[in-house]
């Protein structure tokens, strides 16, 4: 499955303006990158990707919409899933985007 490029565009433009923001296509997604550590995707299997801080991940899945993000079988802490339907109201996804971009600008740059 090929990322929302509508979903895209709407993350573009919530990080429209944000110091240092770059595009890389990435996990079938189209990941949007801030000091080159992932803040955001339009994910390849639907809905967004993020990073968030790790310590943050159990509270985070509380959340609607919020999936624990899986690679290769395994569970990882600092990253999530959020279902496209989700993310289909603008507010929501600001928010979700804005966990991103805080949590990635926090991290020294690569």
């Amino acid at each position: 499955m090929a990322y929302d490029e509508d979903l895209a565009e709407r993350i573009r433009a919530e990080v429209a303006g944000e110091p240092g923001v770059t595009e890389m296509k990435m996990f079938g997604g189209l990941a949007f990158l801030i000091g080159g550590h992932l803040a955001v995707a339009a994910s390849g299997q639907g809905g967004l990707m993020l990073r968030c801080d790790p310590e943050e991940t159990e509270a985070l899945l509380a959340e609607p919409g919020a999936e624990e993000f899986e690679m290769r079988g395994k569970t990882m802490q600092g990253w999530l899933r959020v279902a496209a339907e989700t993310v289909e109201d603008d507010e929501v996804l600001r928010d979700w985007v804005e966990r991103g971009t805080v949590y990635a600008r926090s991290l020294p740059p690569k």
